[in-house]
């Protein structure tokens, strides 16, 4: 076996996405998300371990800690022992301390056939961490005895990083002449029983993607298209169900992953957010008007130009050099005090879509599906995280209310076009 080498760094500046999270940490709450993969046999938490130790150093940009400055917060390359293998827990997601030197920002636990890892958002994207889950994945697999190559998703634990897999690209590309205003007006927000300190109740629909499919192509639609109007629809309809008095906007924080748009093989945060939307104030809708606004709205925005313009928009405020100067602990006041007053109350709920994962041919048969779980909202509400593998499509709700009206018209509405949904649930309770 050829000697491995590895890209050296002293220290990573945070990516313009990652500077944030940190700011919102609070005692109940965490910016982490967890990416799962289900095997066809039990996992053997001895062999993960060294399949973790194997893969660790593949990615310089996970196996770090996160350290504090005067103006800014960066990460450092961790030479601490772990991160360690642990049974998985009923709560994933659960709030993940930066502040303790040495402290990972990653948690990989197993349960009977899956593996799960969490991720600090911080360091990655969803798109970034599920490289680093199908290559710990394939180099479990090999360990085992099986001949898994490297490809479609999986890289090379002997060869060192590509630089650009540790770049911010976001810096690269924000290029716009123009800049975007941030303000949007204030949505509908779902009120219900909160549960005790951090119990995150997930409920997973899982369905065939061919059935799926016949649908979205009935309305000529993409599957994101679609289940955002579905979730759009099950907000309205909870609205209505809710007799408020005075109905408002319901919108949905979709993620957008921009190496779609910009090449980039960056394994950092490289998203933007957009707001499919509507006002029920207009009148009422039918389940078709929302999806063809939905459908409009994501063929206006979702391009090169219109993302270009919101990346720069982001890229001047870290840049703005009086900005730069303002000490760390007067930014972190300013930024949660206008994400809790003004970003958060923009949009009811979250969408996310990984899109459908490709593994190397000979790891498909070891390999049931992957699945994805946002985590714990920042207030009252619920997120909805899809991905697709094979013929199956994993769409997981997380929230930290006892109710779950959003979730059951969102499963309704796709069980009376005729989809088929296995529900799986964390929950113990007749409510979900």
């Amino acid at each position: 076996m050829k000697k491995r080498t590895f890209v050296k760094t002293p220290w990573y500046r945070l990516d313009l996405s990652a500077i944030v999270y940190p700011t919102l940490q609070r005692r109940n709450f965490s910016s982490v998300y967890r990416i799962s993969v289900l095997l066809n046999k039990k996992i053997d938490p001895v062999i993960l371990q060294q399949a973790v130790e194997q893969t660790m150093p593949r990615f310089p940009t996970f196996k770090v800690a996160m350290r504090k400055g005067v103006f800014w917060r960066y990460l450092e390359p961790n030479q601490s022992p772990g991160p360690f293998v642990e049974p998985d827990i009923v709560n994933p997601c659960m709030p993940m301390s930066f502040k303790r030197r040495g402290r990972y920002l990653i948690r990989i636990y197993y349960y009977e056939r899956r593996i799960s890892l969490e991720v600090f958002h911080s360091l990655s994207d969803g798109s970034g961490a599920l490289y680093l889950l199908r290559t710990l994945t394939a180099v479990y697999l090999r360990l085992l005895g099986y001949k898994i190559p490297d490809g479609h998703g999986v890289l090379s634990i002997e060869e060192k990083p590509d630089m650009e897999e540790l770049e911010d690209a976001y810096i690269r590309y924000a290029s716009s002449k123009v800049r975007p205003p941030r303000s949007r007006s204030r949505t509908y927000r779902i009120r219900g029983t909160k549960e005790p300190f951090y119990t995150l109740n997930i409920i997973t629909g899982i369905l065939e993607v061919d059935k799926l499919l016949f649908v979205t192509k009935k309305y000529k639609v993409t599957v994101t298209e679609y289940l955002n109007a579905v979730l759009l629809y099950a907000i309205l309809s909870k609205q209505k169900e809710d007799h408020v008095f005075r109905e408002l906007p319901v919108s949905i924080a979709m993620p957008v992953n921009l190496r779609r748009f910009f090449p980039s093989k960056t394994l950092r945060n490289f998203i933007t957010m957009v707001y499919p939307s509507v006002d029920p104030r207009m009148g009422e809708y039918t389940f078709e008007e929302v999806l063809l606004q939905v459908h409009y709205y994501m063929r206006y925005y979702l391009n090169d130009k219109f993302l270009n313009a919101d990346i720069t928009t982001n890229a001047a405020v870290t840049q703005n050099l009086l900005i730069r100067i303002v000490p760390l602990f007067v930014k972190d006041i300013v930024v949660r005090q206008f994400y809790k007053r003004v970003q958060d109350k923009q949009s009811s709920a979250g969408l996310t879509n990984l899109g459908i994962v490709e593994v190397p041919e000979e790891m498909r048969a070891h390999v049931e599906r992957f699945e994805v779980l946002m985590g714990q909202p920042f207030s009252a509400r619920t997120n909805c995280a899809v991905v697709s593998y094979g013929n199956t499509i994993s769409i997981s709700f997380a929230s930290s209310i006892v109710e779950a009206d959003v979730e059951r018209l969102f499963f309704r509405k796709l069980v009376q076009e005729g989809i088929h949904v296995k529900i799986e649930t964390n929950r113990n309770r007749g409510n979900s």
